[in-house]
């Protein structure tokens, strides 16, 4: 079971970087604008936990999802 979490955190570390970029990059208004502040914060913060998903295409849990959310929101 450990190594199967450590998999999963390995593996979510890896796709981390693409995720946070193409979330930040779908940061856009209605009006075409970039989102600022508070909305584009909400925005990434959201984008990253829908898509938290392991390998096998199900949701992250526990240690892999704060890790990948983390990695995600800081966009690096």
């Amino acid at each position: 079971m450990k190594r199967i979490a450590l998999a999963l955190v390995i593996a979510s570390l890896a796709a981390a970087p693409a995720l946070a970029q193409s979330c930040s990059s779908k940061a856009v208004g209605k009006d075409g604008k970039p989102l600022a502040g508070a909305a584009k914060t909400s925005f990434i913060k959201k984008c990253c936990e829908t898509s938290a998903m392991g390998k096998d295409g199900k949701p992250l849990a526990g240690a892999a999802k704060t890790s990948f959310m983390k990695k995600c929101e800081s966009g690096g």
